[in-house]
């Protein structure tokens, strides 16, 4: 008994073209370039990947789902973070790939510790029973993560950075 460990990064993100988006940053840091998906603080936006749900455990239904983050320039306040989930069973469901539903959103809201702009900051949920949308081993998944920031929680003045999203569960 295990878990499987799954990490997403920003140039591997879609976007759909109907709706906001979060820019791709990438920027020329002191010694490393560093790749961002940046989060405007007024609006919602969300980005999506496409993955597989490689060794899933149905035995302990649930997906953590961490955000690793920072602030553009603020060095407080909270982000509202939501992260979503569509699950397939490729020649099982029936129901067009394209047209796929979302199970349920889960929030978190995330404080910045403060001292320092783009000091890095992880953020924690977890998907489970509607949130997994039927998750099963071997399913297709699109995963959307978007910042709420239009949400009055969500006090984090200007853009919030995302570095990465780290997804973890049970192959049991």
């Amino acid at each position: 008994m295990g878990n499987v460990y799954r990490e997403l990064y920003p140039p591997e993100a879609q976007y759909r073209a109907a709706t906001a988006f979060p820019q791709l940053l990438r920027v020329d840091g002191t010694n490393a370039p560093v790749t961002w998906l940046s989060y405007d603080a007024s609006a919602t936006e969300y980005a999506f990947w496409e993955l597989g749900a490689v060794s899933y455990g149905a035995s302990a239904p649930s997906v953590t789902v961490d955000m690793v983050w920072a602030a553009a320039t603020a060095t407080s306040g909270v982000v509202r973070w939501e992260a979503s989930l569509i699950a397939a069973t490729p020649e099982t469901d029936t129901t067009s790939w394209e047209a796929e539903g979302f199970g349920t959103a889960v929030t978190v809201d995330d404080t910045h510790l403060g001292t320092t702009a783009k000091r890095l900051m992880r953020a924690s949920l977890t998907l489970s029973s509607g949130a997994l949308d039927s998750m099963a081993s071997g399913d297709e998944l699109i995963l959307r993560v978007g910042r709420i920031g239009g949400n009055a929680a969500d006090t984090l003045a200007g853009d919030a950075l995302l570095k990465k999203v780290l997804l973890t569960w049970s192959d049991s």
